[in-house]
C-alpha cells in the first residue's frame, strides 16, 4: 500500500495542454517547474485509499461525456499568473466527487474551486505583475475541452501518472 498522496486534475485537449505548458515552460522559473500544465481538482488525496479512489473515477468518467471549458480570463496571483477556466458541468461533477470523498478532504480541497491553469509561479511580484498586463492586454475568450481525469502520485515535488479516466464520448 502507497501512501504518498494523489493529486486529480482534469485531461485536456491535446491542443489546449499543448498551448498551456508550452506557456508555463516559458515562463515558469525552469528549475521550479517540476509538472506539466494542469487543472487540479483535488490537491490531496490519500495514497492508501488509491483502488477505492479510481474504482470511483472510473463509474465518474464513464457517466461524463467530454465538456467545454471557458477560459475566461488572466488572473495575477502576486508572484505568478493563471488562466482563469469557468464550466459548470465539470464543478458539478467536481462536487460529486467532493461529496463522495468528505472524509478525506484537506481544508485546501474543502475551499471553493476556482479553476486555473497556472502558467507562471514562484517569480517576484513585478515578473508577475509585467506577465499578467502582456497577456490581459491581448487575451480573448475561448474554449478548451476537458476530456477525463487524470490521477497522480505526488513524490515530493514531482508527480508520477497513477491513472487515466476519459470520459465516455457521447
Amino acid at each position: 500500500m502507497n501512501a504518498d498522496p494523489l493529486i486529480l486534475t482534469l485531461k485536456l485537449d491535446n491542443a489546449a495542454f499543448a498551448r498551456f505548458d508550452a506557456e508555463r515552460r516559458r515562463w515558469f522559473p525552469p528549475g521550479l517547474n517540476r509538472v506539466p500544465a494542469h487543472v487540479t481538482l483535488f490537491h490531496h488525496l490519500p495514497g492508501e485509499a488509491e483502488a477505492e479512489i479510481a474504482h470511483t473515477l472510473r463509474i465518474a468518467a464513464a457517466g461524463q461525456a467530454p465538456v467545454a471549458m471557458r477560459v475566461t480570463g488572466v488572473r495575477n496571483m502576486g508572484k505568478g499568473v493563471a488562466y482563469q477556466l469557468a464550466s459548470s458541468e465539470v464543478a458539478a461533477l467536481r462536487r460529486r466527487l467532493a461529496d463522495s470523498w468528505a472524509p478525506w478532504l484537506t481544508r485546501q480541497d474543502q475551499q471553493p474551486w476556482r479553476p486555473h491553469v497556472t502558467v507562471q509561479n514562484k517569480v517576484a511580484p513585478e515578473a508577475a505583475r509585467a506577465l499578467h498586463a502582456a497577456l490581459l492586454a491581448r487575451f480573448q475568450p475561448f474554449d478548451v475541452r476537458a476530456e477525463g481525469l487524470l490521477l497522480w502520485r505526488y513524490l515530493g515535488g514531482p508527480w508520477a501518472a497513477a491513472g487515466e479516466f476519459p470520459f465516455r464520448e457521447a
